[in-house]
């Protein structure tokens, strides 16, 4: 069973997807993402590798016969890929040089345009997710690239709002919100020439930093190569700094924001960033999202991000001079 189901309550779509549920659990010894695997080049830097168990497919199967006049389903139309970040298989992000990471950056670009190519493409996510605690099961150093054929909500919320301020303040919500954190300066962590990563006065996560660029940009691909070189290594700073907090490899998830494809035109009103989020509030205790998160959408950090600014700072500190 593969198909798209509409939530009534909340007009988004759920993926039904009953086919990843058969997903082997790969042996310890043997990975599909190394050389020498058969299953990739036996030369790369970076690579694309197709899901070989996606929720969101081009040639997708019919709906099963599910629907009624109430309940509405539709093709599960998408792409779902695997982007490889090395063929080492245990290096990770922040242990990268940044002409590495370049080489990662242009291979998001690459796939965000492609996939933003097809007009029934609305949406083009790029994530992460690392570390056992998020339930990742490979190890080797990889992201993901899922083409959404619907504008997810929360990205709708976020246009929605962007849209509604700039109509009462004649300018960009996310600019305005970077230069009131840059202005306040007691939450940014540190600032590069194109990039400004600060944890949010409104944090959902104790370590939940933002990436954002500090010129208007709506997608990865507007990116000049400064700019995409100095991203490279403002996520090898970022990554090694949450590392440096307790000292281990930091879980979490990464989520990369650009604006929608494949509809109205909102680059004036959406700006480019990544937003991290961590499941780790201490060293050896983990912020579950309980029902007050996953019921009623009304989150609640444990910590003062004015506070874990300076836990941030203090690591970013250590990895740098390292």
């Amino acid at each position: 069973m593969a198909e798209l189901r509409k939530h009534p309550l909340t007009n988004d779509w759920i993926m039904i997807a009953s086919h990843r549920q058969g997903r082997p659990q790969m042996p310890k010894e043997y990975c599909p993402f190394c050389p020498g695997s058969g299953k990739v080049p036996e030369d790369y830097d970076v690579y694309k590798y197709d899901n070989d168990f996606p929720a969101l497919s081009p040639n997708p199967p019919a709906p099963d016969d599910v629907a009624t006049d109430f309940f509405e389903t539709a093709p599960c139309y998408g792409k779902c890929e695997v982007i490889l970040y090395s063929p080492q298989h245990t290096v990770t992000l922040p242990e990268l040089p940044t002409s590495h990471i370049v080489k990662l950056v242009n291979l998001w670009v690459e796939r965000y345009e492609a996939l933003a190519a097809d007009p029934q493409i609305k949406y083009v996510f790029i994530f992460e997710n690392r570390g056992d605690v998020v339930g990742v099961t490979m190890p080797h150093p990889h992201g993901q690239i899922y083409g959404y054929p619907f504008l997810p909500k929360k990205l709708e919320l976020e246009v929605e709002n962007a849209r509604a301020y700039q109509q009462e303040k004649g300018r960009c919500l996310f600019c305005d919100m970077l230069d009131a954190e840059v202005k306040c300066g007691r939450r940014v962590i540190f600032r590069t020439e194109h990039f400004t990563v600060f944890l949010p006065f409104f944090s959902e996560y104790p370590y939940g930093v933002y990436i954002m660029s500090n010129a208007h940009r709506s997608n990865i691909a507007q990116f000049t190569p400064e700019e995409r070189e100095d991203l490279a290594e403002v996520l090898r700073r970022t990554t090694g700094m949450l590392d440096s907090l307790f000292g281990f490899k930091f879980p979490y998830m990464m989520c990369m924001y650009n604006e929608p494809v494949n509809g109205e035109d909102v680059s004036a009103l959406f700006h480019f960033h990544i937003a991290f989020y961590p499941p780790m509030r201490s060293a050896d205790k983990i912020k579950y999202n309980a029902s007050s998160e996953t019921g009623a959408w009304a989150h609640c950090n444990p910590t003062c991000p004015e506070e874990t600014s300076k836990e941030l700072r203090a690591a970013y500190e250590r990895f740098m001079n390292q």
